[in-house]
């Protein structure tokens, strides 16, 4: 039979709410437990309520008591209480709450319907509070395990808050948090209200500790793991202001500690270990899973080139959502004034920490991980990016007495660009003093009322410390280059040495595998399995590098713009963009750490070398910047460092089957065409002393990539016409100097090559005899086939070197001939081009005939052809004709057969026949000038010892007195010595020709000495014709 439904009250209503809510019961029934477990009877509240005389049913009023009733009954262990966790529990309250609320919307009496929202609301509040109870008091409703257990589980299981929170922020799995892969949503409101409107310490308890489960569940983590989750976690924790108040607070913000160093502030800090996450492999100590190089790059030789760019394009994608969290991150704290700082001392300790990661060898124990760095590079600069527009509209705003103040940063003890260490310390000492003046002055009266202050006011230093504020423009800046230092540019250079190392890991394996061919043995088969098993790991590591870093043009291009900020901020410090430069190099450019500079240009070079990585980017700044201090030393001390920005050039030089995008760089661009030509001449000087143990050796690479630009840029004639200018201006200068140098590396270079082939061809020998060459000890023969290899690196290396410098030596005697014939340079030039000579068609010439000349750049058709073009030029010029005398005072390799020689060498190779012609008409006027000097030499007789050169022993023409060491020499030879050495050869004092005083009275004794000999020979009518005086090979020493 139907019966028509009661109407509640409103009180009975309430409590049916609050039973659903609360899952509690005052009334012990039968039916409770069996149609819903969860639900427990709260026996003793409902014995006080009956004992106050009050009605069975919950209330707003009640609402409190019954909570913390039905809390305690888990901590006494009620069958259903115990159930259901206390936090559970708690977060069930509120979402019951938050339906039933939902559900009241649908009721028409709108005073009940209000009265029934404020018990839902009240009852939501109350949930929130006691989860914040719970969470920061765990042990108040927590069970009755005893301390250790509590302990114990407190260690192993993250914030139950946690699960939650990957649901707001739309995470997936939570397995590795110890929580459950069930999805586990968070209430709606929940979470705002939970960190909204408490007090903060309370908050601060739970949200360190979720921190520190954060930290925890990424420690180790590749970039292939899980990491995402607990980024968007932390990103939406520091959302909340009580939660970057909490962050910067926590005492593993900062750690400190006296062993606390770069490993372990990455290790220890809360950011330290998302900071971590990275492609690039860690020390075995600290590596993390997955393993990036065995799941993407294991086996690469034998994959498809598809799967390898898939790999690159993943790893590329998951580190830009890591930089994008990580600048969210301290992008949302560096935004409140109250977390700023926090943020900055963080970036500081962190780099100061690491500082040694800018060695050579690197401690992966002490320092932090060359993943974290590279990371730390990527979020400094989208930091950045504010203040990188085209034009630095901001740059006004860096402050260079930054890098000095000590203000966070350690730089004043870097390198500088010129100033040595004392003269910063001087420089800083004495601008701290000026600001402590003005500082004491401003403040007098304050000061005199304080002995403290008075006192602290005696430290220059600490005023201007302390005094001294700085933007964050400045300090990002500041910030930015030095991580970058210790980051992306140290990454470049580790994956650089990779390359090398897997290079010459390869050409050993050739080797032994060679020798395996030739004498197997079980050590050569475990020295093979070794090697190969390296070189696989060298390449995965070496493929990781390029998936995270060369594979990223965003990371690159942001790089080179913040360089482009670097070097346009440098040059305001001088003036801005123009030459020439002052005479006096400010201190603020001077003191500027070196390797701001340097790694620009290292940045530079390895992005020229990456396809595409420089479209767009605007060049013209670096390339007005490399022109003006590449061959100011005065600037920049370091001269290898001025040597990398050559390296630069040749990079960007437009190459005849590549790209020339960059032709205008050099061919319509009004610094280089001033100023280029004259600058590299500069520098091809400057670089013969580096002060380097290894300058000698050194030199010949640098003056390599000149000698490549300089070949390029004869061809351009606005540039060629700005070489003929500077030979003409220079003729004495620079330009002498340079061809000095360039004769002298043309002799060094084809010398030591010409007698490493005739070692290549002894071993060759020894090695075709196999009888006997099978007969030697196994460990002389590996000996000998290294020494084999390696000679032929040397003889390939220097013979194209010494090609470089014939050809420039034949292009350039072509239009500019006049400092070839100068006196301390003509006697020089003859020299060589006779050795060469000699060596191409003289006795030697059969015994360099390799089987394959072109293995080792050796063109010695070629190589002819330029000398003689060379003898002809300089021939063409001379108006004076002293250059067949030059050629024929050549004691050393001169013999007047070689020209016969050459010319028929030259007819036989096809050479122009007018060359020829003009060739055999210098050898004949040098013919006529060695007889000439044989009778003049027959003439003088026996020359007194005060009348010859000390050095040379030859008659003084023009004889000068060195100031130091108060030796007479000849001007001309001690001029050509000093294009070499600007040493005085007796004492090494210092000597520049400027400083020679001509000794004019023993000069006319030497006059006088000449004149009389020479007209008793007139008139005494003696045969002066001695040539068996002059030693000459005679010509059956030639071949044919």
């Amino acid at each position: 039979m139907a019966t028509t439904k009661p109407q509640r009250s409103p009180t009975e209503i309430e409590d049916i709410i609050l039973r659903k809510i609360f899952h509690v019961t005052l009334t012990e029934s039968t039916t409770t437990g069996a149609s819903d477990p969860r639900i427990v009877y709260l026996e003793m509240t409902a014995a006080e309520i009956l004992s106050e005389g009050k009605d069975l049913l919950l209330s707003r009023d009640l609402m409190e008591r019954i909570l913390i009733d039905r809390l305690s009954a888990t901590t006494n262990n009620s069958p259903s209480a115990a159930a259901e966790p206390p936090f559970p529990y708690l977060v069930g309250c509120y979402r019951r709450a938050y339906d039933e609320s939902k559900k009241i919307q649908s009721m028409k009496d709108k005073n009940l319907k209000s009265e029934m929202e404020v018990v839902t609301r009240d009852a939501r509040r109350l949930s929130v509070s006691y989860c914040r109870i719970h969470l920061a008091n765990p042990d108040l409703f927590g069970g009755s395990d005893d301390d250790t257990t509590r302990k114990t589980k407190k260690r192993k299981n993250a914030s139950p808050l946690l699960p939650l929170i990957f649901s707001e922020v739309g995470s997936g799995s939570l397995d590795m948090f110890g929580g459950s892969s069930s999805t586990v949503q968070s209430p709606p409101g929940f979470l705002d209200e939970f960190f909204k409107d408490s007090d903060f310490d309370n908050l601060d308890l739970i949200l360190k500790e979720l921190y520190e489960d954060l930290r925890s569940s990424v420690i180790n983590v590749s970039v292939l793991g899980d990491f995402q989750p607990p980024l968007r976690a932390l990103k939406y924790l520091v959302s909340l202001p009580v939660g970057a108040k909490s962050l910067v607070s926590h005492e593993w913000w900062v750690p400190r500690g006296a062993y606390m160093n770069g490993r372990a502030m990455e290790l220890t800090s809360i950011l330290g270990p998302f900071f971590h996450i990275s492609a690039l492999p860690d020390n075995t100590l600290f590596k993390s899973q997955p393993d990036v190089g065995q799941q993407c790059f294991s086996g690469a030789s034998e994959r498809r080139p598809a799967d390898l760019l898939s790999s690159f394009s993943t790893i590329k994608n998951f580190m830009n959502i890591l930089y994008s969290g990580l600048h969210d991150v301290l992008m949302i704290l560096l935004k409140s004034t109250d977390t700023r700082e926090c943020v900055l001392q963080f970036l500081s300790e962190v780099i100061n920490a690491n500082a040694s990661r800018a060695h050579i060898q690197v401690d992966p124990v002490s320092c932090a991980s060359s993943g974290m760095f590279c990371n730390l590079s990527a979020v400094m600069l989208r930091l950045c990016e504010p203040f990188l527009d085209p034009h630095f509209t901001k740059r006004d705003k860096i402050d260079p007495k930054y890098a000095f103040s000590g203000h966070r940063l350690k730089l004043s003890d870097l390198t500088a660009l010129h100033a040595s260490s004392e003269e910063v310390s001087e420089w800083i000492n004495k601008d701290n003093t000026a600001k402590a003046n003005d500082a004491g002055n401003g403040n007098e009266s304050r000061l005199l009322q304080s002995t403290e202050a008075t006192s602290s006011s005696s430290n220059p230093s600490q005023i201007a410390k302390s005094t001294t504020k700085y933007t964050f423009i400045c300090e990002c800046f500041f910030m930015t280059a030095r991580v970058l230092n210790l980051g992306l540019l140290k990454a470049l250079s580790d994956f650089k040495h990779l390359s090398q190392d897997i290079s010459r890991g390869e050409d050993n394996l050739a080797t032994l595998k060679a020798m395996r061919d030739q004498a197997p043995s079980p050590q050569l088969e475990l020295d093979i399995t070794r090697m190969e098993k390296e070189l696989e790991l060298y390449s995965q590591e070496k493929l990781c590098h390029e998936a995270q870093i060369l594979r990223d043009g965003d990371f690159i291009q942001r790089a080179i713009s913040f360089y482009r900020l670097v070097i346009v901020w440098l040059v305001g410090l001088v003036g801005g963009f123009k030459m020439p430069l002052p005479s006096t190099c400010p201190m603020e450019f001077s003191c500027m750490p070196e390797h701001f500079v340097e790694d620009a240009m290292e940045l530079l070079i390895f992005a020229s070398r990456i396809p595409k990585a420089l479209d767009g980017v605007l060049l013209d700044d670096f390339m007005n910047f490399i022109i003006m201090f590449m061959a100011s030393p005065e600037y920049i001390r370091n001269p290898y460092l001025r040597a990398k920005m050559v390296e630069v050039l040749n990079c960007w030089m437009p190459r005849s089957s590549g790209s020339s995008a960059t032709s205008t760089l050099f061919e319509g661009h009004q610094l280089s065409l001033e100023y280029l030509v004259r600058n590299l001449l500069k520098l091809y000087v400057d670089i013969e002393f580096t002060g380097s143990h290894t300058q000698f050796y050194d030199k010949f690479n640098i003056r390599h990539n000149i000698a490549e630009l300089l070949e390029y840029l004869w061809q351009v004639p606005s540039h060629r016409n700005a070489w003929r200018r500077i030979a003409k201006e220079e003729e004495k200068g620079v330009y002498l100097n340079f061809l000095n140098f360039l004769v002298n590396d043309s002799i060094f270079l084809l010398d030591e090559s010409l007698n490493k082939i005739l070692e290549i061809k002894q071993i060759e020998a020894e090695m075709s005899n196999t009888a006997e060459w099978e007969q030697r000890p196994a460990q002389e023969r590996q000996d000998r086939t290294r020494l084999f290899h390696s000679q032929e690196n040397i003889v390939r290396i220097d013979m194209k070197l010494a090609n470089e410098d014939v050809t420039m030596l034949a292009f350039t005697s072509e239009e500019i001939t006049a400092p070839f014939l100068l006196p301390e340079m003509v006697e020089r030039v003859a020299n060589m081009l006779n050795y060469f000579l000699l060596q191409l068609v003289g006795p030697q010439r059969k015994s360099l005939s390799l089987k394959d000349p072109e293995k080792y750049e050796f063109r010695p058709r070629q190589l002819l052809k330029q000398i003689v073009h060379i003898y002809v030029n300089l021939a063409r010029g001379d108006s004076e004709n002293i250059f067949p005398s030059a050629i024929s005072s050549d004691g050393r390799s001169y013999n007047e057969q070689l020209f016969d020689a050459g010319a028929d060498v030259l007819r036989r190779i096809g050479e122009d026949g007018r060359i020829i012609q003009e060739f055999m008409e210098l050898g004949t006027k040098a013919k006529a000038a060695a007889s000439e000097a044989m009778d003049a030499e027959a003439a003088l007789g026996e020359i007194p010892d005060e009348f010859l050169d000390p050095i040379q022993c030859t008659l003084m023409r023009d004889p000068v007195i060195l100031p130091s060491s108060k030796t007479t020499v000849d001007r001309a030879i001690i001029q050509r010595h000093l294009l070499s050495d600007n040493h005085d050869p007796f004492n090494r004092a210092h000597l520049t020709s400027d400083m020679l005083i001509p000794d004019v009275e023993l000069k006319a004794r030497i006059d006088e000495f000449v004149r009389t000999h020479q007209s008793k020979k007139r008139s005494s009518g003696e045969d002066s014709s001695n040539k068996e005086r002059i030693q000459t090979t005679s010509s059956d020493m030639l071949i044919d």
